[in-house]
């Protein structure tokens, strides 16, 4: 109004004071207010004071719709964390255009290297490995080994039991599947592994008996004296370390176990030849029993023709259970209550970790900044919903009970309505023998996942780790998406980050992890990655 009022006396003063055609223009011109517009209101507001009404009439439409504007901007930007709108537990994202290549890897980057760990047949070994196996009366002694932990990491125990047994050219006792505290598993490895293939599969490289010999009486001993047990192994040993410690203690006693046995051999500081050997055990020599290979056949054709025709399926290991949820002392969504509660597991099961839960908000950060946080549900769907895939997307989950139940999966159930477990597609008879042993139930899952066209995971682990090297030795063709989960960390809580743009990062960051060729580096994990060791230039 002050502008107004200003414009006003001058109008007045104009009319009582003559000036030069000149002057007038330049007084003109710098008296008018900041807000004239030409073209709104003409070259002389005095000349016409209709014409100003309206050119301030139209000025304050636009500001108004100005103003609308950035009040809209505003909320948007408030709700951007959630980058999807949430419904109660429904969340729906916009629409994303569909990738052609969203089921494979492309053909071009796939083709350069091959699988070439197979059977080794003659041939010799340079270093300080011996060129041949040496006969029962001349062998180094025998190696014994529990494979502790779940099905995965027992089987981790066994490639490398066979590597160290080879290392020392010692005989390789059968390996005892030792009963894990949280899966409680009684199974021996005759119970999920075909013996008689993997004994004949590696008898070019280690000779491998299924029993303690007869001539050792005391059994028992194995499994209880100290005399008999080797403890002092390192974490990621070298080779050189057996030959120089535990070798002299087998040629003296004849039979060792040892105790433990988790991560007991390194990657990069043993021959390559001895990755190459535990590769050949991973991909060729441990194959599960008949009868667990073709129910997983079964379940996976199964899930490739749900709809009636032949579809593509994505496998999805969901780690989000209770143990998990609590082992990773990472903060979820959740009521006061459900916090308490986890609070008090986490006391129970780790006090070293929790001690008086005071550090326990700034650790939670800091490891969900750093990606280290399980994936929630949630979290998955609206990373697949970015990365392209429909709702109608065919999902089988290897998963155990999430924490959280039904209102936990409700946000991805809703998104991808078509998942399934292994229980939906087959039926309980069918399962029934597998039941009896917990490894027999994780070995399907883990095959089915291994035959799916797309593999996701959403933490770490051997399970999936396992799934990505296999998949990656059979050619890279598969896509195996490894979730960068401190990336999306960062876009989740973003408050200014909107839908296209967290598409954006989504796609450009995981061209490059979906489990295409990748080059080693020192301590590596073999496992995840057996390019350089087991696969050879096409």
């Amino acid at each position: 109004m002050a502008e107004l009022r200003h414009s006003s006396s001058l109008v007045t003063r104009s009319s009582s004071s003559p000036l030069r055609a000149g002057d007038e223009d330049s007084s003109r011109d710098r008296d008018r207010p900041i807000w004239w517009v030409p073209f709104l209101g003409g070259d002389d507001l005095r000349a016409s004071p209709q014409k100003s009404k309206v050119s301030i009439f139209l000025i304050l439409i636009l500001a108004a719709v100005a103003s609308l504007i950035s009040v809209y901007v505003l909320v948007s930007h408030l709700n951007a964390p959630y980058l999807c709108k949430k419904d109660g537990i429904v969340l729906n994202c916009p629409h994303v255009k569909e990738s052609a290549s969203r089921w494979e890897n492309p053909l071009p980057a796939t083709t350069s290297w091959k699988p070439c760990a197979e059977r080794r047949i003659g041939g010799g070994v340079s270093g300080i490995l011996e060129n041949d196996v040496l006969p029962e009366n001349e062998t180094n002694g025998y190696v014994f080994i529990h494979a502790e932990g779940g099905l995965n990491q027992q089987r981790i125990a066994i490639c490398n039991a066979v590597a160290v047994a080879k290392i020392m050219n010692a005989t390789l006792i059968l390996p005892v599947l030792k009963q894990d505290q949280i899966w409680k598993d009684q199974t021996k490895f005759e119970d999920i592994f075909d013996v008689d293939h993997f004994i004949d599969y590696l008898k070019d490289d280690v000779r491998i008996v299924k029993d303690i010999p007869d001539w050792f009486t005391d059994k028992t001993e194995l499994f209880s004296s100290i005399r008999r047990t080797v403890k002092n192994i390192p974490k990621y040993a070298a080779a050189q370390f057996y030959i120089d410690n535990v070798l002299p203690r087998i040629k003296e006693k004849k039979i060792m176990a040892l105790k433990p046995f988790v991560d007991r051999l390194g990657y990069d500081n043993v021959p390559q030849e001895i990755n190459r050997l535990r590769c050949r055990v991973n991909y060729h020599a441990l194959k599960f029993l008949p009868e667990i290979e073709q129910m997983a056949e079964s379940i996976a054709s199964r899930m490739r023709n749900r709809t009636g025709t032949p579809n593509p399926y994505m496998a999805l290991h969901l780690r989000f259970e209770k143990g998990m949820v609590g082992l990773s002392f990472c903060d979820f969504v959740g009521t006061r209550e459900e916090k308490a509660r986890m609070a008090e597991y986490r006391q129970k099961e780790w006090p070293r970790r929790f001690k008086n839960g005071s550090h326990l908000w700034q650790l939670a950060l800091q490891k969900r900044k750093e990606g280290r946080c399980p994936l929630e549900p949630g979290e998955v769907a609206v990373i697949l919903r970015a990365m392209g895939y429909p709702k109608e997307t065919q999902i089988y989950v290897a998963s155990g009970q999430v924490y959280g139940g039904q209102n936990r999966m409700a946000p991805l159930r809703n998104m991808f309505p078509n998942l399934v477990t292994k229980e939906d597609l087959a039926g309980k008879e069918e399962l029934a023998s597998f039941r009896k042993h917990v490894t027999s139930l994780a070995a399907l899952d883990f095959l089915v996942c291994l035959k799916s066209d797309v593999f996701v995971m959403t933490h770490g682990g051997n399970f999936a780790k396992l799934i990505i090297g296999a998949r990656r030795y059979m050619g890279h063709r598969q896509k195996s998406i490894k979730p960068d989960k401190g990336l999306m960390s960062k876009s989740f809580g973003d408050a200014y980050m909107g839908w296209a743009t967290f598409v954006e990062d989504v796609v450009v960051t995981h061209q490059t992890r979906t489990g295409l060729p990748e080059g080693t580096f020192p301590n590596y994990d073999l496992w995840e990655n057996p390019l350089t060791p087991c696969m050879c230039k096409a």
